[in-house]
Order: structure tokens, then C-alpha cells, then sequence
């Protein structure tokens, strides 16, 4: 199934990611929160799995499971990490039996107590070799791969960063999700380059509405997005939660506003596995659908 079903010059896609929980409870939350995510009419639903593929399996039995009960396209991750080619077929012949749709491939993160990448005996090197494998072994998925419009944390360079990004485009991913970002400007400067060297599919602007100061300094910490410093002045004008999240739901809206009135392709919200911050953020802005 190729994105351009989902990204056309009539519309903006809408997609929202989740990882799997770990406990029976959190799964029953989460479906809880898918259900009123539904009422926003995604074109698809992606889900992550943890560091060095360890909840693997449970990936494919949330996705699986979002698929029979809503009806609707989904996509799983899939990284090189701690896999052989082998083991990657066999992860991508799975997804294939249980109706995977779509595939987000990336390199992924050293696990957990490593400083760089290592690939496995007899695994991948690089995100554009798993675009290679799925595009010639499973030409039924649509690939997606990461951008980065602050550049990847391992990047030598603005420059290197966009020619590995080409290279997983060349190779033969349909679409660029991005990494989440507050300002925007750093987006359209970002799109602007893809062009500029002929990148010419789709980028989604990844989109995490933040609801607590605490936890978005922690994950921009781990992926290099910046904050931008009047944003964090207004969440901490007060320490109390309600005040954060809709500092931050107002942020989200008026980021979207300005992606939408210049004319993005879709928007892919990271939702971590609750609705309440998306839900208000799509229900003040209109996507053209």
C-alpha cells in the first residue's frame, strides 16, 4: 500500500503514533484513547517498539489488534538493531500475515548503555539498506522514513544528515516523518533543502503537543530538539499540571495553524498513548480532508 493514497494535493493525512504498554492495563487505556482518537478520522496508525527490538511482538499484537477493531491502515517500525537480515525478513513476513500496511524504517538508537551503532553479525548498517530490503523483498509496504529538521544527533553536518535522508529516498521510501520540532521555521527551512537536492516525496511534519515541561526537556534532551526559550517561560509561569497542558495544547494549535495554511501534506502527531492533548489540538484546527 504506497502513502500516495494517503498524501494528495486535495487533502492533509493524519496519523498518530503509539508504543506498546506493558502492562494489560495500559493496553486497555490505550484502546480507550484510540477510541476517541477515531473520532479524527486518522489514515493511519503507527507503533513503535522498544530499544533493541524487545517488544517486538507486542508491536505486531497492537497493531494487529488496531486493525481488526477500527478498521483502518497501520504501520509498524522496524529498526537494524540486534537483528539479522534474516530475522528482519521474518519480522517483515509477519507484519505481511497480520495486514501490516505500512512499514516506518529506520536504522533505530543504540540500545540502552552504548555510546554508537553497531550493526549485528549478518544485519544492516544503515536505514537505507532496510529501505532497499523492504522495497525489493516486500514492494506491498509502504515505507516511510525519518527527517530530522534540527539534524540527527550523529550527523557531522546540516548537509550530511539531508544526503543520508536521499539516499533512504532513493532508495525507495514514499514518505519523511519527521522528529518532533517547536519551531517552525525549521521545518520550512528543512522541506525547503529536501527540494533543494531533489528530494521529492511527501515530508510530514511529526508533531508531540506537550503537556509537561519535566518530560518534554527529557525527551528533547534525547533527540536534540530545541525548545524555543518563551515557550518555557510561559510553562513555568505556574507548576501546576492543568496550566502546562494547555500551555502547551495552545503552542500545538497555533504550531499546526501555520503548518496547515502552508499547505504541509499531512500531520503526524506523537501521542504518547493518550488522546486528551492531540484530540483538543484537532478539534481547533481544521485539516483539509
Amino acid at each position: 500500500m504506497s502513502f500516495s493514497q494517503v498524501y494528495r494535493p486535495d487533502r492533509c493525512g493524519l496519523s498518530f503514533e503509539l508504543f506498546p504498554p506493558k502492562t494489560d492495563a495500559g493496553q486497555i487505556a490505550l484502546f480507550g484513547h484510540l477510541r476517541q482518537l477515531m473520532a479524527h478520522r486518522p489514515d493511519f496508525i503507527t507503533c513503535t517498539y522498544g530499544a533493541g527490538g524487545s517488544t517486538r511482538d507486542k508491536t505486531l499484537e497492537i497493531v494487529g489488534e488496531v486493525k481488526r477493531s477500527f478498521g483502518i491502515p497501520v504501520a509498524s517500525h522496524l529498526t537494524c538493531v540486534g537483528s539479522t537480515i534474516d530475522q528482519l525478513r521474518d519480522y517483515l513476513r509477519a507484519a505481511t500475515e497480520i495486514g501490516v500496511d505500512h512499514i516506518v524504517a529506520l536504522r533505530g538508537d543504540p540500545p540502552q548503555g552504548e555510546q554508537s551503532f553497531r550493526p549485528s553479525d549478518g544485519g544492516l548498517h544503515y536505514a537505507n539498506e532496510l529501505v532497499a530490503l523492504i522495497r525489493s523483498e516486500f514492494p506491498h509496504f509502504g515505507i516511510a522514513v525519518a527527517g530530522y529538521p534540527e539534524k540527527h544527533l550523529e550527523a557531522t553536518s546540516l548537509e550530511a544528515d539531508l544526503e543520508n535522508l536521499k539516499r533512504k529516498v532513493d532508495t525507495g521510501a514514499d514518505a519523511v516523518v519527521t522528529q518532533l520540532f517547536y519551531d517552525n521555521e525549521d521545518f520550512f527551512r528543512f522541506r525547503d533543502r529536501c527540494g533543494q537536492i531533489g528530494i521529492g516525496v511527501p515530508i510530514i511534519p511529526g508533531i508531540l503537543p506537550v503537556t509537561n515541561l519535566s518530560q518534554i526537556r527529557r525527551i528533547t534532551s534525547m533527540c536534540g530538539a530545541r525548545l524555543p526559550e518563551t515557550f518555557v517561560h510561559a510553562l513555568q509561569e505556574r507548576e501546576d499540571a492543568d496550566w502546562q497542558f494547555q500551555v502547551g495544547v495552545d503552542f500545538a494549535i497555533a504550531q499546526v495553524e501555520q503548518l496547515v495554511r502552508d499547505g504541509i501534506a499531512g500531520i503526524h502527531f506523537y501521542v504518547l498513548n493518550k488522546s486528551q492533548a492531540a484530540s483538543r489540538v484537532m478539534q481547533a484546527v481544521q485539516l483539509p480532508r
